[in-house]
């Protein structure tokens, strides 16, 4: 993936009984497979548990920047 797509990407979080807690955009069969192997799972905005990021990764010849679309934010390099 590039930065953006990884940025933009679905995110989850396991808590501490266990709990699987996923965004909302995984994809059905993903969910489905979840379950099948016996994980607990809930659908949570994303709040305290989830981060932001802001990503540079170094290209050949240049650089390709990031920032998280749920959270203000910039990413940046000189």
């Amino acid at each position: 993936m590039n930065p953006q797509t990884a940025s933009d990407a679905p995110r989850w979080h396991l808590f501490p009984d266990g709990t699987l807690g996923l965004e909302r955009g995984f994809p059905p069969e993903t969910i489905e497979g979840l379950k099948r192997l016996g994980h607990r799972l809930i659908f949570t905005t994303p709040t305290r548990v989830f981060g932001g990021a802001q990503i540079i990764m170094a290209m050949e010849g240049g650089y390709c920047a990031a920032s998280h679309h749920r959270k203000d934010g910039q990413a940046a390099g000189f």
